[in-house]
């Protein structure tokens, strides 16, 4: 999988300790999408990470030949993924 990280991305992901391998499995198998409200050529990915305990990450990208451009990713406030699923 090809990422390409806007600056803003990188710097975001850096402040907040997000690793590589959180946004590919956001991308590679999300617990759900949905499109960007604003921008229809972005969609947002959601997953729920368990060594996170179990705090939703939210990766918003733009597909684009092969390649995910990645325009931020960041924890959602207070979304969990319930201990019951």
């Amino acid at each position: 999988m090809r990422l390409r990280l806007t600056a803003h991305a990188r710097e975001r992901i850096e402040a907040r300790g997000v690793k590589t391998e959180w946004i590919e499995a956001a991308l590679s198998q999300p617990d759900r999408t949905e499109p960007d409200p604003k921008d229809p050529d972005l969609v947002r990915y959601f997953k729920a990470l368990p060594e996170f305990e179990g705090r939703v990450l939210r990766v918003v990208s733009r597909q684009e030949s092969g390649s995910y451009t990645i325009v931020t990713a960041f924890f959602d406030r207070g979304e969990r993924r319930s201990r019951r699923e």
